[in-house]
């Protein structure tokens, strides 16, 4: 069980370490820093909150990582945590019931990787916090809420490193439990709140997982979901990610009009939350939309946007979810946009600068980069080029599964066929063959 507010010891040690910064500032100082090795939190003023509550006694390994990295030559102990094997046990035989939301997130990833459905919803919701019967509780709590949030950020840090179709069948089940915990109500307000958010980040996170591996009505169920859960709840930053994912499937879906429709209504929802990365992104898939509308002049008015709400920087107002996009996804969106347009070699060009720019830590990313260049040179007439950077691709793919990566790969491979007598493009054409 997590420990009551009066059993709580404050990290004070860790609150120094914070000094004049808000909160909220911090917590953009710890994404900073965590972008800066390559891994992925998504550190938010109430994770702070919590650390210097004394909840979170020891952080997750990502966590730990960034800590270390931000304070050199300091120790966990010297941060203000408890020692990780006080906080979890010694007994390896069987899961631990989970006592802060950090030590879920290490029994999620392990979840993730080698239960099934039922060991991931046990894991991703901490059934163990409903009691020994594993019963919905009459109302829930703070700490059911909490591992509805980080049943959210560990779906997308196992998205960045493995891709969606291992996992998008698996987090059906926590997703199903988050809602229905959201119907049971919560014992206070805030906390219906938190649930409200959590559910609908992750209806996002799931439909993202079945976007990502081809399942489109799925996808667009959940975005719907979410959707609705943000407009039931008037939660302005939930609506603003819902309407961005869904421009996003819109236009892999072949419906541009309806891209630019939904991207239009994310701005509107955004513009009062202070985020100007928010902005850009939404009008990066606004200009998708007009791109796939051949609307070249409302493609790069969009465009303009987005570099420019880009150029203000980062802020303590950017939301968790938007961690991903940095200067790699504005170039790779970029790059769909001029493909769209039949603008084969500067998208490539766009497409190149994402693959450089992107940390080799997300190894998803990456390969998603470089299956966009293997495509667009191989559109552009460069077959030798678009070989090379289709094999980059197949080596990635040992450890990424995703069903759109590899469908722009066998794309590239159909374009390429009539050069196969390259001997660069036969040996592509043959490894994919047999891939």
């Amino acid at each position: 069980m997590t420990a009551s507010p009066t059993s709580l010891t404050p990290n004070t040690s860790f609150r120094r370490l914070r000094g004049a910064h808000s909160p909220a500032e911090f917590a953009a100082t710890v994404r900073r820093a965590a972008r800066e090795i390559g891994e992925t939190v998504c550190c938010d003023a109430r994770y702070i909150g919590r650390v210097e509550s004394g909840e979170i006694r020891c952080p997750n390994y990502a966590y730990e990582r960034v800590f270390l990295h931000m304070f050199p030559g300091r120790t966990l102990t010297d941060l203000g945590f408890s020692p990780r094997e006080a906080v979890r046990g010694r007994d390896r035989n069987r899961l631990p019931a989970p006592t802060t939301p950090s030590e879920e997130s290490d029994v999620l990833r392990r979840a993730f990787m080698a239960g099934g459905s039922a060991t991931v919803a046990a894991a991703t919701i901490g059934f163990s916090l409903l009691g020994d019967q594993r019963r919905m509780p009459a109302r829930a709590g703070e700490s059911e809420a909490a591992a509805v949030e980080e049943a959210v950020r560990q779906i997308r840090l196992l998205d960045d490193r493995h891709g969606a179709d291992t996992l998008y069948r698996r987090a059906a089940e926590p997703l199903r439990t988050a809602y229905a915990l959201l119907d049971a109500g919560a014992t206070r307000q805030s906390t219906e709140d938190r649930l409200h958010a959590g559910a609908g980040e992750l209806a996002i996170s799931v439909g993202w997982l079945a976007h990502d591996s081809g399942r489109f009505e799925d996808a667009r169920s959940h975005y719907n979901e979410a959707l609705a859960t943000a407009r039931v709840a008037g939660d302005s930053a939930l609506e603003a990610h819902a309407f961005s994912n869904m421009a996003f499937l819109a236009r892999d879906c072949g419906r541009p009009r309806e891209a630019v429709r939904a991207a239009q209504a994310g701005l509107r929802a955004a513009r009062a939350l202070g985020s100007a990365r928010l902005l850009s992104l939404l009008a990066l898939r606004e200009a998708g939309g007009w791109a796939g509308l051949a609307d070249r002049r409302a493609c790069e008015d969009a465009l303009a946007r987005a570099h420019t709400s880009f150029s203000r920087g980062a802020c303590a107002a950017d939301p968790e979810w938007m961690s991903f996009f940095g200067e790699a996804e504005l170039e790779s969106l970029e790059a769909r946009c001029w493909s769209a347009l039949g603008e084969y070699g500067r998208a490539a060009r766009h497409a190149r600068r994402a693959a450089d720019l992107q940390d080799p830590h997300f190894a998803r990313n990456v390969a998603l980069y470089t299956a966009e260049l293997a495509q667009d040179l191989a559109r552009a007439g460069a077959p030798d080029e678009a070989a090379w950077a289709g094999q980059r691709v197949l080596d990635h793919l040992t450890e990424v599964r995703s069903t759109r990566i590899q469908s722009m790969l066998t794309t590239t491979a159909h374009t390429l066929v009539p050069h196969q007598r390259s001997p660069r493009v036969h040996a592509f054409l043959t490894r994919h063959a047999n891939a």
